[in-house]
Formats: C-alpha cells, sequence, structure tokens
C-alpha cells in the first residue's frame, strides 16, 4: 500500500472530533484509507505534571512511556473520525496496546507524530485493524505504539487468525490499587478521552456495560509505573491485551516476572477475574 500523508500544522479540536465521531454511527466500507496524518505536538507541561500524578509516575526528567500515546490522542481520533475510515470510533473495542521505546524519553519538548491505519483481519465477532502511532524528534524514530482495535458486525473474507497464548512463567504479586468510582471522569480531565463507557454508571449502560469501566490505557499506565525498577531506560517493548474490563469501583493485583530483563504480568480481579496479561522484552 502507497501511503498518502496529510502534514498538518495543527489538530482539530477534541470537541468537533466528538461531534465527528457521534455523527458516524454506522460501518460504511470494509477497506482501510490509505491516508495517514502527521503533526508536530508540543509537551504540555502542565498535563505531564497531572499525568504524572494520576498514573503515579515519579519525575525523573523522562516522560512516562504511555504519555506519547496522550500526546497523540487527538490526532489519533482524527484519523479515526476521517470519512475515509470505514467503522464508527463509538464502539470500537481496545484489544491490545504495544508500545516501542527506541530511545530514552528525556530532554522532550516537541515530537513528530505520524498516525495510520494497517492490517485488516478477520475476528469471530467482526474484524481488527491496528492503529499505528509514531514519534520522532530530530534523530528519527523514538518511540511508536500499535494499538489493535475491534469493530464488531464487519464482515470479511478468510477466516479468523487465530493467536498463541504465551506459555505461563511465575509471577509475584508486585503490588494491588484500588481503582475508584471517578477515575474514568478524572483521566478524560487530563487525556481528554471522554469515552462514555468510562465516565459512569448512566452513560456506560447506553453501550451495554452494567458500570463504568476504566480506561485500558490508565490500566496500562499504571502497570508501568509499578513496573519502573524492571524496564530499562529504553530499547524495549511493553505488549498488553486487555480481557475483562476493569469495573468501577475495584480492586486490581498485579503480578509479575520477579526478572528485570524479559517478563509477563497479569492484572487479576477478585473472583478469579484477569483483566490484563502481558510481557516485556528487550529490542535489538
Amino acid at each position: 500500500m502507497t501511503r498518502h500523508w496529510q502534514d498538518l500544522s495543527n489538530t482539530l479540536a477534541l470537541s468537533s472530533l466528538y461531534l465527528r465521531a457521534v455523527r458516524k454511527r454506522k460501518i460504511s466500507g470494509d477497506t482501510l484509507p490509505e491516508i495517514g496524518l502527521r503533526c508536530y505536538l508540543d509537551v504540555q507541561s502542565k498535563q505531564l505534571e497531572s499525568y504524572r500524578k494520576l498514573c503515579h509516575f515519579g519525575d525523573d526528567g523522562r516522560l512516562p512511556p504511555t504519555f506519547p500515546h496522550v500526546m497523540a490522542f487527538a490526532l489519533q481520533m482524527q484519523l479515526l473520525t476521517d470519512k475515509t475510515f470505514p467503522f464508527p470510533l463509538l464502539g470500537l473495542v481496545h484489544l491490545h496496546n504495544s508500545i516501542r521505546v527506541v530511545r530514552p524519553l528525556g530532554g522532550i519538548s516537541r515530537l513528530r507524530f505520524s498516525v495510520y491505519v494497517d492490517n485488516l483481519q478477520a475476528h469471530e465477532k467482526g474484524a481488527t485493524c491496528d492503529l499505528i502511532t509514531e514519534a520522532e524528534d530530530a534523530l528519527g524514530l523514538l518511540w511508536s505504539e500499535t494499538s489493535r482495535m475491534l469493530c464488531r458486525g464487519v464482515k470479511l473474507a478468510g477466516e479468523p487468525t487465530a493467536s498463541e497464548a504465551p506459555a505461563d512463567e511465575p509471577l509475584e504479586e508486585l503490588t494491588r490499587w484500588y481503582a475508584d468510582s471517578d477515575i474514568g471522569r478524572r483521566y478524560a480531565k487530563v487525556c481528554g478521552d471522554y469515552n462514555p463507557i468510562h465516565l459512569s454508571a448512566t452513560s456506560a449502560k447506553l453501550f451495554g456495560f452494567p458500570t463504568a469501566i476504566a480506561h485500558g490505557m490508565w490500566t496500562k499506565a499504571m502497570t508501568l509505573a509499578a513496573l519502573r525498577n524492571h524496564l530499562p531506560v529504553s530499547k524495549y517493548a511493553f505488549a498488553v491485551d486487555f480481557l475483562k474490563p476493569v469495573r468501577l469501583p475495584s480492586e486490581v493485583i498485579l503480578n509479575a516476572s520477579p526478572t528485570a530483563i524479559e517478563g509477563q504480568l497479569r492484572l487479576d480481579g477478585h473472583g478469579g477475574l484477569v483483566h490484563m496479561r502481558g510481557a516485556w522484552r528487550q529490542l535489538d
């Protein structure tokens, strides 16, 4: 596929992007667009400070590894609400998220972000595609992210691709935390992600959830903050699969490999619930 890049001077306001998302409620096709969006974005110091507090990252002079996702959120939304993207944004399910930290995320005030979609695949419940986000500085690629999204109801030719689960390693409880009833609203205020399923039980019920659920990227950020002593400064990948949502309020337990080089993690709830599985590894 030949990618057609659109270079933007700024992103659209989130308010207008949410209006676009609300207006598109139907599947309009089964082909991904060939366009990609690129834009220079600045680190907002107040937002960064609030994000560190919200997700329990210390101020070590580097961006938290999930913060570029927050910086690129409006650019991602602009692509996913573009008329060329065939699936409605409201109703997309975030199944998987993988982040690659190529070089240390320190001394950064501005980055050039690129976003595009790729890898359309049949799924037993519809179809999945990957939202790819890359961040570059003057030296080249610094950070990248792949978010796999499910759109229910899409009919594609071919059989769904089966994924192999990695063999379980011995895991130890590392920490646990309490996701209170308003964490979805507090995350939205800092990061701009006002998906109704995260805000209140009333708005979540409109989309089939009995109560509000935590943002998956808040859960991943909290996990990364807790594993900071297990991870190097750079040259690592950190991937998670989102399984059962974290209903608010509830307590979660983070179990992880004791090794600090490569390992696995599992985020458990009570009653045998598994909310998230993941792994980290060094990059070549």
